[in-house]
């Protein structure tokens, strides 16, 4: 048994590894049509050739801020949960039933006055029901999109914000057909017709995506809308007769026409674009197992894990007990399955890295994806090295910190659009970005360890003084690392400024954060070599690394100025100042008098009558 138990722990971590197999199963059948085939299709839209799946669960996302949604009888009760796909192909080929879907969600009093609704615990409203005020909430949300969204107020911010989900909805109908018109079919067979060419144009104006792929042999992007298709001259594109198949049949619920012209529409994407349809047949895998979302459910298994083997004390558990052997499997479980979720998230970083041909950091979701990846590495290397499962604990936590920021970074769509001109070079996105987002890693994870440092003083029975002095050592070298890092990543960064701007540095606000983490980190060394501080000076002042860091990661973004801002993120101002608040009061209980301990001495402090004043 005893041979057989060491075995166990690792058993787990390929149990969580077998998860990604699961998630990767292609969808069952919908009244007997393969629309897993139909979201495998390419087509261009953002800037980039995507699976329709893409487009589908990205503009779900957008409107109603998940990937799927409920559907209901005509009575009200629930019949079953639809994905983003067959929600397009509603939307696409049967408007009339998307359109009483509920789907928009609206919080906004005002919003909901316009509207002449009530709130209630119900925040989402149908199309159907919104349809009767488009007219005035298109009035208001122009008159608001004038105002600098740091000056609107909360009605304006949100009336823009149903407007865009609105007009996207209505791209999105018109983009293959013209909404409540005969269809694709009747058009296709009216082509070139000047009866027809006032729809075309709608068609070609209000296309949110290109399904079309361009004929075998034409050089660059070429995609179509079927409105510019159909306004062109010559033969017809080879795929809008394909597609006008489609319309009809998912329209009729007729499964064997559906999957026929399914099959045809492919067969002209593998002509015409074979590489669009291998990408797109990657990337429609990359959505369905959603690695990051499934390494934060195994890191918290890990972190649920180690917190149970903390159970494991003298007096609590008898010892060789049966209860004692489980908890004695805890930990090296908990490592197993922190060592599944740094494969998951490695793979879902590589898919990415593959799917843009970009190096891993390439906006803010990328670089939360990033950091927290490096913090589980480093966690990992430290766990090998000390195997004391606190390692396990910080990085755990740590990698699925940063995948829950990643996850409420996503609500804007496409989390792999194409690059912003500045930033498009792959030679500095390989060297500067991701080398000072390691940086930014080693900062986090040591603050990190700080906190559970004192979190084990305050609310656990304390830390003997070997463990103190090990979760010191393990903080103090991650500060040197991220020191090393963050100080090669400024200077590779003003360099890159240089090429790009004519100037290695300009006081810009993304630079002065940049700087500052460089000197914070340094200080807390040279503070520690000349004996200023001791180990709890030390873990304070990492806890304080968390403010500054995070203030240069997305704070530049909340201030809306400078050359490093990618836009204004007033909905993260709450978040990001909690985050502050939260690790401002740890700071704090870090750095209490001696009385304030349960642990008694605080690790690192000499005993009373051998103090060393102002030395913490």
């Amino acid at each position: 048994m005893s041979k057989l138990a060491k075995y166990l722990p690792w058993a787990a971590g390929a149990v969580a590894l077998l998860a990604v197999l699961v998630a990767a199963r292609p969808p069952s059948r919908v009244d007997g049509m393969d629309l897993d085939a139909f979201a495998r299709l390419p087509a261009l839209e953002g800037g980039r050739v995507k699976p329709i799946d893409s487009v589908a669960r990205n503009s779900l996302l957008m409107i109603r801020s998940q990937q799927s949604l409920p559907t209901y009888d005509a009575a009200g009760r629930y019949v079953r949960t639809i994905g983003a796909d067959e929600w397009l192909l509603d939307v696409l080929f049967r408007p009339e039933v998307a359109d009483r879907q509920k789907l928009f969600v609206i919080n906004d009093p005002d919003v909901l006055a316009l509207l002449g609704q009530r709130q209630s615990a119900d925040r989402y409203y149908a199309f159907a029901t919104i349809q009767p005020h488009v007219d005035e909430i298109g009035r208001q949300g122009m008159a608001a999109q004038a105002i600098d969204p740091k000056e609107r107020t909360r009605f304006q911010g949100a009336v823009v914000n149903l407007f865009e989900r609105i007009e996207l909805y209505f791209r999105l109908k018109n983009t293959l057909q013209v909404e409540g018109s005969s269809g694709l079919a009747v058009e296709l067979g009216a082509r070139g017709t000047p009866a027809a060419a006032q729809r075309q144009q709608f068609l070609a104006e209000s296309a949110d995506f290109r399904m079309l792929p361009p004929a075998p042999g034409v050089a660059g992007a070429g995609w179509l809308s079927t409105g510019e298709a159909l306004r062109g001259v010559g033969p017809a594109a080879p795929g809008l007769e394909p597609l006008a198949r489609i319309a009809l049949a998912y329209e009729s619920r007729d499964a064997a026409a559906f999957d026929g012209a399914v099959a045809a529409l492919r067969a002209v994407d593998v002509a015409s674009r074979p590489e669009a349809v291998s990408q797109s047949d990657h990337e429609i895998v990359f959505n369905r197992v959603e690695p990051f979302y499934l390494g934060m459910v195994i890191y918290v298994l890990a972190m649920l894990a180690i917190f149970v083997s903390w159970l494991r004390q003298p007096g609590l558990v008898k010892e060789g007990s049966g209860l004692d052997a489980v908890l004695k499997l805890m930990q090296p479980t908990a490592f197993a399955l922190l060592v599944a979720g740094a494969i998951v998230h490695t793979l879902g970083l590589v898919s990415r890295v593959i799917l843009q041909g970009r190096p891993p950091v390439t906006n803010l979701y990328s670089s939360a994806v990033f950091v927290g990846w490096g913090a589980v590495i480093l966690g990992v290397v430290l766990e090998r090295i000390y195997r004391r499962g606190f390692a396990t604990a910080v990085a755990a936590a740590s990698g699925f910190a940063s995948l829950i920021v990643a996850h409420h970074l996503t609500g804007d769509g496409d989390t792999m659009e194409m690059m912003r001109a500045v930033l498009d070079s792959n030679f500095w996105l390989g060297t500067h970005v991701i080398t000072i987002t390691i940086g930014y890693s080693g900062t986090f994870l040591a603050g990190a360890i700080a906190i559970a440092w004192t979190i084990r003083k305050h609310v656990g029975k304390g830390l003997d003084t070997a463990t103190s002095r090990m979760l010191t050592s393990m903080a103090y070298g991650i500060v040197s690392f991220a020191l090393f890092f963050s100080f090669i990543g400024t200077v590779l960064g003003g360099i890159w400024a240089d090429q790009s701007w004519g100037r290695f540095w300009g006081w810009d606000p993304k630079e002065n954060g940049a700087l500052l983490i460089v000197l914070w980190n340094a200080i807390i060394l040279h503070a520690r070599w000349g004996g200023f501080i001791r180990d709890r000076g030390i873990m304070a002042m990492a806890i304080f690394g968390n403010v500054i860091t995070s203030a240069s990661w997305f704070g530049v973004n909340m201030l809306g100025v400078g050359l490093h801002s990618y836009g204004f993120m007033d909905k993260a101002f709450y978040s990001l100042t909690g985050f502050w608040a939260v690790n401002l009061a740890i700071m704090a209980l870090t750095l209490a008098p001696r009385h304030f301990w349960r642990g008694g001495e605080a690790g690192g402090v000499p005993p009373a009558g051998k103090s060393a004043p102002g030395k913490v």
